[in-house]
């Protein structure tokens, strides 16, 4: 069967890019045609501009005058780690022709049996692909069959002015799963009742087809700092954790320097992610997916809250599903009160997790197999 997928898959961020291709991979395993549906509306361009400007800086001259001295210098920096990106998607990612709206693919949809939307967060509603029918399969034929995979609203509750948009969108799926515990809170406060829980994609392959992928580090013996803010707490952290373990730390570089960290990796791209993650002895991180790799790679790993943004939700609910919540931390004692992660209880249940996942995905083709 032809199969299209959508999600946002080419807005350089690691997760982004290595949950589409775990999906595309785990549906071409089961023989089917897959491509990732190409879509780069007006609004993910904008955001990926060397000039990108959100509504907090933009409010005077002055401003955003300080604004861009500071990040342009870095976003230019940042264009190797791009090429990495763009050298990842030309290699290991099957897609479509360029759509650049909705409108686009609703006039000319690319041909498939099934059209799964997700993951990741393609339903927070507060950003704008959340608001975008497209991340709802809304042009899909009516013949075909319409199905989410581990869509992620981000946040645990969908402001009202947003619900009907929101509902209509989700009523015209045929299958509906989500990758949190609370987006089927949500989905039940929406008066929706035949939502599944499911693994985010990058569970649905194993360590071994991860390792693959992997662009191992040169370093050894170290803490890895994965921070998407400039957390004061994983900085705290990561220094308490070095001093009594005697190990270097090792930091994603982006928007804010990490000088406290032994060496810090400006260009990395997913695959670098990979290997850092998998050779690394201890993880601290904000981060979903470095959480979800921390897991797959069988890592020690800490999870700090942002304090910035309302997404901590997803990051609480895979601690919890796994039992492991004592590693979403907030403060050193915290770390002094948990215990060490036995994988040896953790497995199982997300080998459990991931059975019902190929479930709904093996319910889902059938929908088209048995037609």
């Amino acid at each position: 069967m032809k199969i299209k997928t959508i999600t946002c898959h080419n807005v350089y961020n690691f997760g982004a890019s290595l949950q589409a291709y775990a999906l595309m991979t785990y549906l071409t395993s089961q023989g089917h045609q897959v491509e990732i549906i190409d879509y780069m509306p007006d609004y993910i361009r904008k955001n990926l501009s060397l000039w990108a400007i959100g509504p907090k800086w933009n409010r005077n001259i002055f401003i955003k005058c300080a604004f861009y001295c500071y990040v342009i210098p870095i976003r230019i920096m940042q264009s190797k780690s791009r090429k990495k990106f763009d050298k990842y998607t030309r290699k290991y990612l099957h897609l479509t022709q360029r759509y650049n709206s909705f409108q686009e693919l609703l006039n000319n949809p690319p041909e498939a049996d099934i059209y799964f939307c997700g993951s990741d967060q393609i339903w927070n509603t507060q950003i704008k692909n959340g608001l975008d029918p497209a991340f709802y399969c809304d042009f899909a034929p009516m013949k075909a069959t319409r199905a989410s995979y581990a869509a992620s609203f981000s946040i645990s509750q969908i402001p009202k002015e947003h619900e009907s948009f929101v509902k209509s969108q989700i009523n015209k799926l045929n299958y509906i799963s989500v990758r949190e515990n609370s987006g089927l809170k949500i989905l039940y406060n929406l008066g929706i009742k035949k939502g599944v829980h499911v693994v985010d994609p990058v569970f649905l392959l194993s360590s071994n087809q991860w390792m693959q992928l992997a662009t191992l580090p040169i370093y050894n013996n170290y803490i890895l700092v994965y921070d998407q803010e400039n957390n004061a707490t994983i900085k705290k952290i990561a220094l308490y954790l070095s001093k009594k373990s005697g190990k270097k730390i090792v930091a994603f570089k982006d928007l804010y320097p990490r000088t406290y960290a032994d060496y810090q990796e400006r260009y990395a791209g997913p695959t670098e992610f990979i290997g850092l993650i998998a050779k690394a002895d201890i993880v601290i991180t904000n981060s979903f997916h470095c959480s979800a790799f921390s897991i797959i790679m069988n890592r020690q790993f800490y999870v700090v809250p942002r304090t910035h943004q309302k997404v901590n939700s997803r990051m609480e609910n895979l601690l919890s599903s796994l039992e492991i919540r004592n590693r979403f931390i907030t403060s050193i004692e915290d770390i002094n009160n948990a215990t060490e992660i036995n994988y040896n209880k953790v497995t199982p249940l997300i080998e459990s997790i991931k059975e019902q996942s190929y479930k709904y995905i093996s319910n889902v083709l059938a929908s088209q197999s048995n037609s």
